[in-house]
């Protein structure tokens, strides 16, 4: 532009005296010129834009761009390599911002102070002097051509001065370059300690562009880095597929976003914009992951229903006895698989509860052998394109209800949902028994052998009731001693009276002191000399045990049979006082909450006798029992997090309250009514599942075999779960969980596994759309992300602060076209 170009030759010819002559009558033509073509040409074009871009340009190392409201300034940065591309109202937005800001600190905005045209002149004159200077005079023609405007501001303060008054004003520029530079240094300052909580200045300008988006729609998050409260401690280029920022409330549930609506990550809000190095990294990552994680189906004989450590068909083979049910216990293979389980043809996602206790999907468990053998005892029938559950079982063919509701008449101190919350269901089918408790407030920990009865536990899980596949053989149960207020074992055929009654004394090491083992088999009321035989048998191994024989009934009338109940006893007395030492007491360096692959031996543990000794009490009823910290935490012991273990316990249970009600209910984007098996993958004292007690779902607690062992503490709250080495499949079929959660579990479990088959793991359990909370360290999560994009999980969620990070994903459908064949599952 004119009037640029010659006060720039103007400012540079001043200094030299030889050249004053000249340059007046130049610039005096050049400033007629320039009058003539203000005065010809429209109001609304702006004269001398470029100068104040060129200057911004120049300082951009600087001085970081102030924050506005303006939505213009938040796409400056992606453009300011080339200003001469935009149009003139981005760069007069851009220019109006920045003095606007600066008005606060250097009294620098003109449209403010029009009437100090003085000020703004020299402002202008000194610009000019810095890039001559900088640039000398040999480059001042070329730089000539790239300088920039001032904006609105600029052209007002010229509309109002004349030709001659400008020239007047020049030789004053000296002392006003002085005084800008400190009003620039000052604002630089001033600047940064605004901004102090974001960072450097690339934080700043990224934070520009955020805060501007914030405003928009519903405060719609996606992904989110916080460093400190309402700020932004990452720039944009950190975040993946353009995903959303939002300022966020600082607390210890991080996220709080209960009035934000998640979106699909790769979703964008109007008006934003990414920058080109989020893209190039988010590309670069992305490829990254590919080439990292290659993903194949596993092919196995057991194909869409395959469990590593239930199917390792080769270690079976090499058995020499299957006389315990060798066969059916935890064969781990030495590398645990990194394939993904397939799909059964025509799966559909799973029939939400309660409807699902009465029917599944045909497809998603297509195994018929169960309906044709116990169809005529009401487990399950075929029915079109559902498979369908009367209700009954073995011993209840006309209902569960009716056979719970008998059991409490035959023995009234179990008191159902009060007295009785946890039990163990041995050998429990299809588990109606255990999902007809809900009902009455208690909750059962069921299981079964695998195939024992074709996918029994299986259908359990697809009808959303607690199960695991297991087997009493020749290890212990993976579950603490002295927790389960009742054990039950309906037609479950289980030899409890050979071999010194060992498996009888593993349930006798399970149950509470005061507990009740609840039996129905057909000793009890058929006459059979084999079925009198073993009642025999047992009515001499429970009196020799101390168990009191509470009741044994009738036959009930509408199912046909009876029940038979002992009580196992509160003190040594009994022990001390037999004739006979048989059964033996262990040892007392017996752990009786030792469980992980720990041999079954035939022998009792005492009962506790000291009043601080877990054990010596029962519980307080339930829903009592869930938040009052247990009676055997004392002060002196240290918790898990470092404080006094009853404070510990306290403190855990309301942190788990705010996490699930401000965050997890609300700000996650889950529809929690489709939620229903759910697990916590590290649950030390079980508060998220406690946060969770009055949704309609169940949670599987498990404590990893390398943490410490507060399993106990979850049975007492009335709670159940179990103990699990994370380096191992778990036993339970594929599809099986609607919801994972894991609080600082895959950090820990890095160190001592292959993460990827801990990952390909947890694609086996959980359900497709199903969901994984995980809370763990920025590194961990990041990781985990990117592992699961290429799964083709969908990433819901990411949020970290303070080097802690949060991940919300969704698993899909999806399944790789590669296939793995493993080899010691193929039969």
């Amino acid at each position: 532009m004119a009037f640029g170009k010659y006060s720039r030759v103007d400012n540079n010819n001043r200094k030299s005296s030889g050249y004053c002559s000249s340059v007046t009558v130049v610039v005096f033509v050049g400033l007629c010129l320039v009058g003539i073509w203000m005065l010809t040409s429209s109001s609304n074009v702006s004269v001398g834009d470029e100068p104040a871009l060129e200057k911004k340009t120049q300082l951009q190392d600087k001085v970081a761009p102030v924050t506005s409201d303006n939505s213009d300034s938040s796409n400056t940065s992606q453009f300011e390599e080339n200003p001469g591309d935009l149009p003139d109202d981005a760069t007069k937005g851009d220019t109006n911002v920045s003095m606007a800001e600066n008005d606060g600190k250097g009294n620098l905005n003109t449209q403010e102070n029009q009437d100090n045209t003085e000020e703004s002149k020299s402002e202008e004159s000194k610009k000019d002097d810095e890039q001559s200077a900088s640039d000398g005079g040999e480059k001042s023609s070329d730089n000539d051509e790239n300088s920039g405007g001032e904006g609105d501001s600029q052209e007002n303060s010229d509309d109002k001065k004349s030709d001659s008054e400008e020239s007047k004003e020049k030789p004053d520029s000296d002392e006003n370059d002085k005084k800008s530079e400190e009003s620039n240094e000052k604002f630089e300052s001033d600047g940064n300690d605004d901004k102090s909580d974001s960072g450097d200045g690339e934080n700043k300008q990224d934070e520009s562009s955020s805060e501007t988006n914030g405003d928009q729609g519903d405060g719609q998050v996606e992904k989110v880095d916080q460093n400190d409260n309402n700020e932004l401690d990452k720039g944009s280029d950190e975040v993946k597929d353009g995903g959303q920022e939002k300022n966020q409330s600082s607390n210890d549930v991080f996220p709080s976003v209960a009035q934000s609506e998640l979106l699909n990550e790769t979703m964008t809000q109007t008006g934003s914009f990414s920058t080109q190095a989020s893209e190039s990294t988010a590309e670069k990552e992305s490829q990254l992951s590919s080439k990292k994680y290659s993903w194949k189906v596993c092919n196995s004989t057991s194909g869409p229903d395959y469990i590593p450590c239930l199917d390792n068909l080769e270690a079976i083979r090499h058995l020499y006895s299957r006389k315990h049910y060798e066969h059916r216990e935890r064969h781990c293979p030495e590398e645990p698989p990194t394939c993904l389980v397939p799909l059964p043809e025509g799966y559909k996602r799973p029939i939400e509860w309660p409807k699902s206790r009465e029917k599944i999907w045909y497809h998603n468990v297509p195994h018929t052998k169960l309906a044709q053998i116990k169809g005529h005892q009401n487990w399950v029938k075929v029915s079109g394109k559902y498979l369908t559950f009367p209700g009954g079982g073995t011993q209840f063919k006309h209902g569960a209800l009716h056979y719970i509701d008998f059991i409490e008449e035959s023995v009234p101190d179990l008191a159902w949902g009060k007295q009785t919350r946890v039990i163990l269901d041995v050998g429990c089918g299809v588990a109606s028994f255990g999902g007809f408790l809900f009902d009455r407030n208690v909750v059962a920990m069921s299981f079964a052998p695998k195939d024992e009865h074709e996918a029994q536990v299986q259908f359990a899980l697809e009808r959303g009731i607690p199960a695991v596949s297991a087997v009493m053989g020749t290890k212990r149960l993976p579950y603490p001693g002295r927790v389960f207020d009742v054990v039950h074992c309906a037609r479950c055929r289980v030899p409890w009276h050979i071999e010194g009654g060992k498996l009888l004394l593993e349930l006798n090491r399970v149950l509470r002191p005061g507990g009740f083992f609840v039996w129905s088999a057909t000793p009890i009321y058929q006459n059979k000399s084999e079925d009198v035989e073993i009642w025999e048998a047992m009515v001499e191994l429970t009196k020799s045990m101390c168990w009191e024989l509470v009741n044994k009934t009738s036959k009930d009338a509408v199912n046909g049979v009876a029940v038979a109940a002992f009580r196992k006893p509160t003190s040594n007395e009994c022990y001390e006082q037999r004739t006979k030492q048989e059964p033996l007491l262990c040892p007392e360096s017996d752990d009786p909450n030792a469980a992980w692959n720990v041999p079954l031996q035939a022998c009792m543990h005492k009962a506790p006798v000291d009043s601080a000794e877990r054990g010596s009490h029962w519980p307080e009823p339930w829903p009592e029992r869930l938040e009052k910290s247990p009676y055997w935490l004392s002060s002196s012991q240290v918790g898990v997090y470092g404080k006094a273990a009853q404070e510990d316990f306290t403190a855990d249970n309301e942190h788990w309250k705010r996490v699930v009600t401000k965050s997890y209910i609300n700000g996650m984007g889950i529809s929690w009514s489709s939620v229903r098996n759910v697990m916590d993958m590290n649950a030390v004292y079980g508060g998220f599942a406690a946060a969770l007690k009055d949704m309609d779902l169940w949670v599987m607690n498990v404590v990893p075999i390398d943490s410490p062992d507060t399993l106990p503490i979850i049975y007492e709250r009335g709670l159940f779960g179990m103990y699990h080495d994370w380096c191992e499949s778990f036993s339970t079929y594929p599809r099986s969980y609607d919801l994972l959660h894991a609080d600082h579990l895959f950090s820990k479990v890095k160190k001592r596994c292959n993460l990827v088959a801990v990952v390909a793991e947890v694609d086996r359990i959980l359900r497709p759309e199903g969901k994984l909370i995980v809370r763990d360290n920025v590194e961990i999560v990041n990781e985990l992300e990117n592992m699961l994009k290429s799964m083709q999980w969908e990433v819901r969620m990411t949020y970290s602060k303070d080097k802690e990070g949060l991940l919300c994903v969704q698993k899909s459908m999806w399944r790789p076209k590669e296939v793995e064949t493993i080899k010691y599952a193929i039969a």
